[in-house]
């Protein structure tokens, strides 16, 4: 069973070290360091539920439409086009950007924080850094704005007149406390900020949390005005909600809704609404809450969709209602290593005009139809496959780094047509910018493989592939120097160290060394070949269990990825 994890932003020094001296990776010497230089690199999704379960017709789709740990989803539209986000902790670029047309069809067209300017990560643990951005979408200034935490420095937002392009520095917002902002454009001109925060007075038991607001003023880019609380605890303070966060403000057919999550991001996650006279005005839960849950089924159903919340609404172009959120997909509702992925349904209106997704013992779908709507080949659901050359004069949209982008520690231009990493004194258990290009798992059961020309220094030089939940949590398929020739080893990273499990001995000192990483979702296999030989198993069967949320905890998924690296 996933467990859950809960945090406050009370905690959060206490928690997450925020005032820990920072901790910089050495700038390496390009002459004395050791290159890896990585050929191609190969993803496939395998599934069996979408090999089992095909669709049939083109409005159909899958859920989740953004598989993989894309958290926190926010969604916007200018009445013509969609636009998505969701969240990156420590990772950067920060806050991918999908585009649409249709809710069914998503591309990434880019990075809401792409400088360094815009995204500080110093000394970050992975699950740090940027907590649920919220995007929205100002038709009276024509301007999209991104509102997010960033567990290193506070709350802040960006903004621009073409979410395609640039977006602008922070704007700081030191007056908003708490995490997971989000802005509300009201029809008559006027802005809102509203927010997770402290309760007024006592804090009453722990993950006592609070929803405020406070006006803001849309030509100086600053709050004003009171700071009010609309929502102390949750929906029933008697039963202690715990971590009430992720609110949006929404004004329908004249009725301002207040929509927010509760419970915690395990198993007991749900959302619930609220509706108000105004924003600053009072908010009463509706009775029938929560509008969307899955923590009171049968945990042996099939195909068990856990975790879901933190929801967004939008209307789409032919009037309907549509939600995204977040859920997770555990294997027979034990674990998995996706994270929290982005899901869509559809929104149904009660009778006395609140929205809801699931009502008594209905489960989210993972099979859905769009009326109208026509699904393209290249989508970003189901099983599918990614390969990269190395060929481009920049890094696939995919592709991530930890703590900064890492752009002295990795080239694609000295070695063209290869990714160059470089070795140095950094690893995946430090809080440090590494040498790591990695992406997303986005299926239970995938293949990942690479080709890599490498020739460590020594015995303190490694690279290959690394699978990473968090600091303490890793599994490296290295290549390393043994003697006059070379070895690959699985090595185990824990919160008490690192240690080597498995070895296998190279017979040449010299050419290429394929890599692959296989996995049914409960296991994996590591394999290895010389140059174009046969594949020789490394190790098998190891335990994926070690890198789940339900063992490590954390807000992400797992990554896989290329890394090079100089220690013992």
């Amino acid at each position: 069973m996933i467990r859950t994890l809960l945090v406050s932003s009370l905690t959060f020094a206490l928690l997450f070290g925020v005032n820990a001296q920072p901790s910089i990776a050495p700038e390496p010497s390009a002459e004395a360091a050791s290159f890896a230089h990585f050929d191609l690199f190969f993803y496939n999704g395998e599934d069996d539920f979408y090999a089992r379960l095909p669709l049939t017709s083109a409005d159909q789709f899958y859920n989740p439409i953004l598989p993989g740990w894309y958290s926190d989803p926010s969604i916007c539209t200018n009445g013509k086009d969609y636009f998505l986000v969701t969240s990156t902790f420590a990772y950067f670029p920060g806050v991918p950007i999908f585009h649409s047309e249709d809710l069914i069809n998503w591309k990434q067209v880019g990075h809401v924080l792409t400088r360094p300017s815009q995204l500080k990560l110093t000394n970050q643990k992975v699950s740090e850094g940027i907590f649920a951005p919220a995007i929205s979408y100002n038709p009276q200034n024509k301007t999209y704005y991104m509102i997010t935490t960033n567990i290193g420095g506070g709350n802040f937002f960006v903004k621009t007149k073409d979410p395609f392009g640039e977006w602008s520095d922070p704007i700081w917002l030191p007056e908003v406390h708490g995490i997971d902002p989000s802005f509300f454009f009201d029809d008559n001109g006027r802005a809102y900020i509203v927010n997770n925060d402290a309760p007024e007075g006592t804090v009453g038991y722990d993950g006592h949390r609070a929803i405020r607001i406070q006006e803001f003023d849309v030509l100086k880019d600053k709050t004003f005005g009171p700071r009010k609380m609309l929502v102390n605890g949750g929906v029933n303070l008697a039963d202690k909600p715990v971590w009430i966060e992720g609110p949006h403000i929404y004004k329908i057919k004249g009725k301002y809704l207040l929509m927010a999550a509760e419970g915690g991001t395990g198993p007991d996650h749900r959302e619930v609404i609220f509706s108000g006279d105004s924003p600053m005005g009072t908010f009463t839960p509706w009775k029938r809450n929560p509008i969307l849950t899955q923590k009171h089924l049968d945990p042996s159903r099939p195909d068990p969709i856990t975790c879901a919340g933190h929801a967004d609404l939008i209307q789409s172009k032919d009037g309907s209602w549509w939600s995204v959120f977040l859920a997770c997909r555990p294997i027979e509702n034990r674990f998995e290593n996706l994270g929290r992925e982005t899901f869509l349904m559809p929104v149904t209106w009660s009778e006395d005009g609140f929205p809801y997704l699931t009502k008594d013992d209905e489960v989210v779908p993972r099979i859905l139809k769009m009326k109208g709507a026509n699904r393209q080949a290249n989508t970003t659901f189901g099983n599918f496959s990614k390969r990269d050359d190395f060929d481009k004069a920049v890094l696939g949209m995919d592709w991530m780094t930890l703590r900064g982008a890492a752009s002295n520690l990795y080239s694609l231009s000295k070695k063209p047509g290869y990714l160059s990493l470089q070795c140095i004194p950094a690893t995946a258990a430090e809080r440090k910018e590494l040498a790591y290009v990695s992406r997303r798992l986005q299926h239970h059961k995938f293949r990942a493989s690479t080709t890599v020309d490498f020739q460590p220094q020594d015995d303190n030089d490694a690279a290959g592939m690394l699978l990473l939940k968090d600091e303490g949590h890793h599994y490296f398929l290295a290549i390393r120097k043994s003697g006059n020739a070379r070895k690959v080893t699985l090595e185990k990273t824990t919160p008490q160290g690192t240690e080597v499990t498995h070895t296998m001995t190279l017979s040449l000192s010299k050419g290429t060394i394929q890599l692959k990483i296989e996995s049914d979702g409960t296991s994996f296999n590591f394999y290895a070949a010389e140059e174009s030989g046969d594949w020789k198993t490394v190790a098998k069967g190891i335990d994926a269990h070690f890198l789940s949320t339900a063992n490590s905890f954390g807000f992400t998924g797992t990554n896989v990825g290329l890394y090079a690296t100089r220690h013992p």
